[in-house]
Parts: structure tokens; C-alpha cells; sequence
């Protein structure tokens, strides 16, 4: 399974909690989907890019180490208000958003990384 299968597997994961105002930490996203939590990041890394690239709240931002209660290092997003980020999440309708395809995941990905080398 591609990052990008694993991103749409992931979405619906992150929006059920979104509805639940939860976070979810990698470990249980690993039980939950049957990926190894150390291989979550790229996956979420589509997720980030989607969201952003659609001027979404940043879904992927619900995803957290479970010891430290926030995302990981390699997370793109900048922290500072984590909080207030992640009730934006909370609060967007995620069920009037279809579950992105994999190739709008892919593209998004490619528009993300093509501004970062270019900045």
C-alpha cells in the first residue's frame, strides 16, 4: 500500500475522531489501521499537504506521540497554537468533505513540495 492509499485510510480514521473531538496518538492510530507507528508520518505528511494546499484546518494535527501529547518532530505544521489548531479541526463539517482520491493526495503533495524547494 502507497503513502497515498495509507493517507485516505488515515483521513477517515482522523475525521471520526475530528467528530469526536479526540486525539489520537500514533500507537492507536497503528492498532487502529494496522500500520507500525513509526511509519504514520508520511502518510499524515499527504494528509498535511492536502489540507493546506485546500485551506483546510490541518487534520493531520490530531495524529500526536503519545508521550508527549503532540505531533511528532518531522510534523511540517507550525505548533505554536496547537491548541487552537487542533479546535479548528474539531469544529470543521468533515462529512460534507469527500475522503480525497489518491491522486489529489499525490498532486497536493507535489504542489507542497514544489513551493518548499522553491521558498
Amino acid at each position: 500500500m502507497t503513502n497515498a492509499e495509507r493517507a485516505q485510510q488515515f483521513w477517515s480514521v482522523l475525521v471520526f475522531a475530528a467528530r469526536e473531538q479526540k486525539v489520537l496518538s500514533y500507537t492507536m492510530i497503528d492498532k487502529m489501521t494496522g500500520m507500525d507507528k513509526r511509519g504514520v508520518g508520511a502518510p499524515l505528511g499527504y494528509i498535511y499537504c492536502y489540507c493546506k494546499c485546500h485551506k483546510l484546518p490541518l487534520l493531520n494535527l490530531l495524529a500526536v506521540k503519545q508521550d508527549a501529547g503532540r505531533p511528532g518532530d518531522g510534523c511540517p505544521a507550525d505548533l505554536t497554537d496547537l491548541p487552537a489548531q487542533q479546535a479548528r479541526v474539531f469544529v470543521y463539517d468533515w462529512l460534507e468533505h469527500v475522503v480525497p482520491s489518491v491522486e489529489r493526495f499525490e498532486e497536493a503533495r507535489k504542489a507542497e513540495t514544489g513551493k518548499a524547494a522553491a521558498g
